[in-house]
């Protein structure tokens, strides 16, 4: 039997005397590209740092791989992290550091490869999101919204993970930018067999991404399959986001 890559099971998460999730499970296979959508405030974002731990849900279980994120001691969480890459919504590159450093630096952290194992890593990354050597002098104050995001996800795929999870990838972009990008994170995970998680609003990236959908409503996943069986569901939130006027318009031309 397949061990999902993510499982997530009974998830309850709470602030304050907000309930954000209630009895949330998902399990996601490898391989597939899930897009995670739901209404603001839904607890999309929530739920994909919980995911990758940066927040401790109120109760429930979440597992990577099968293992659990959290325990055993730190050389074991270090190399459960090792496997998955993120890429946060406005990039999160450090803004001290040049391309070439903010790629460079999940590898130096590794304490295992000399500077010339990572110049070429660097530089392997960089043709991979479609950037050139000289654009690793670059500061991320002189990028370009698409530059920050590929620069991002070359950071991402570092460490060569088998998950990449991105929150909003396409935030913030134009439309042509922002096919260019969906082309190369569709055309990445394929090459390189990755599971791919995005947190997104966009009909036209998630209808070029996914394989499935997972629809966040009610405080729950509300439906987690193939987005032509999503549209189907007879559900208010659904009718809203995948079936106004707008909506449709944008999936018969993805």
């Amino acid at each position: 039997m397949t061990i999902p890559i993510i499982s997530v099971c009974e998830l309850y998460t709470r602030f304050g005397d907000v309930w954000v999730h209630k009895n949330l499970s998902l399990d996601i296979e490898p391989g597939e590209m899930v897009s995670l959508v739901g209404g603001s405030g839904s607890g999309k974002t929530t739920l994909l740092r919980q995911i990758i731990g940066l927040l401790t849900p109120t109760r429930g279980d979440i597992r990577l791989f099968g293992e659990p994120l959290c325990g055993g001691g730190a050389g074991r969480e270090r190399k459960l992290r090792q496997r998955f890459g993120v890429l946060f919504q406005q990039g999160a590159l450090f803004s001290a550091f040049n391309v070439y450093d903010n790629i460079a630096f999940p590898l130096r952290e590794l304490k295992t490869l000399d500077e010339d194992m990572i110049h070429d890593l660097v530089q392997l990354k960089l043709a991979m999101v479609e950037l050139l050597p000289r654009h690793g002098q670059l500061m991320p104050a002189e990028l370009s919204g698409g530059m920050i995001k590929r620069v991002a996800l070359a950071r991402a795929l570092a460490l060569e993970p088998e998950l990449l999870l991105l929150d909003e990838p396409t935030s913030g972009l134009d439309p042509d930018r922002s096919d260019s990008f969906v082309r190369l994170v569709r055309s990445l995970g394929e090459e390189l067999g990755l599971t791919v998680v995005l947190v997104t609003h966009d009909l036209d990236t998630l209808a070029a991404l996914s394989t499935k959908v997972a629809v966040l409503a009610d405080q729950r996943i509300l439906a987690y399959d193939t987005l032509d069986a999503i549209i189907r569901i007879d559900h208010p939130f659904i009718r809203n986001f995948f079936l106004s006027e707008r909506s449709t318009r944008a999936l018969q031309t993805a």
